[in-house]
């Protein structure tokens, strides 16, 4: 828990002090931060992205780990879209949805052929793992239940969108460690 909590705390000290994180209050959110970000502070976020714990049942392994995260996030888009009385949130949210699901699907796609014939196995094995924790969701009749269900979804790892960046651009190395990144063991910068 003191590992989440100070990555969000200097994920928001980094955002704070970066130009490139400035907003117009009136124009759109920016949500893609390679652009703006330095390698430095994706480098923390990474170290900390993977020294973090996964989920149980989340596999370890990036390319599998992309595919179980695709999964996950069309789930809850296919949920989403069951709503009776959804509002401008939840097709916010499931409209953003599809934008992550097809960065997952886009890595995927593109290191699939680096892929050995396990990995793609384990792959479609996390994939369908995640999709059939939405089966019961989806079975649900009581329109509320669904409702209740797909605001209560608490997000992705943040290992995800790390594994997919690492898969997407042929990354075999070994992820930035806390230390490497200037971080000690729960995520805060070390005193230089």
């Amino acid at each position: 828990m003191r590992l989440r909590l100070s990555a969000s705390l200097l994920a928001l000290t980094l955002m704070v002090q970066s130009p490139a994180f400035a907003q117009d209050a009136d124009g759109p959110i920016v949500t893609v931060r390679e652009a703006g970000e330095s390698r430095e502070a994706r480098n923390a976020r990474e170290a900390i992205a993977y020294e973090t714990p996964l989920p149980r049942g989340a596999p370890e392994q990036d390319y599998p780990l992309v595919a179980w995260c695709a999964a996950l996030v069309e789930g809850h888009i296919a949920l989403g879209r069951t709503l009776t009385e959804a509002d401008d949130l939840d097709r916010d949210i499931i409209r953003l949805g599809g934008l992550e699901a097809a960065d997952f699907r886009d890595a995927l796609a593109a290191g699939q052929g680096r892929q050995t014939p396990a990995t793609l196995e384990a792959a479609r094995a996390a994939e369908a793992e995640a999709a059939a924790r939405w089966v019961p969701l989806m079975a649900q009749q009581d329109a509320k239940a669904r409702s209740e269900a797909f605001g209560l979804f608490f997000g992705l790892p943040g290992r995800c969108e790390h594994a997919a960046r690492r898969v997407r651009a042929n990354i075999t190395t070994p992820p930035v460690t806390l230390d490497a990144a200037g971080l000690d063991e729960v995520g805060v910068p070390k005193a230089n």
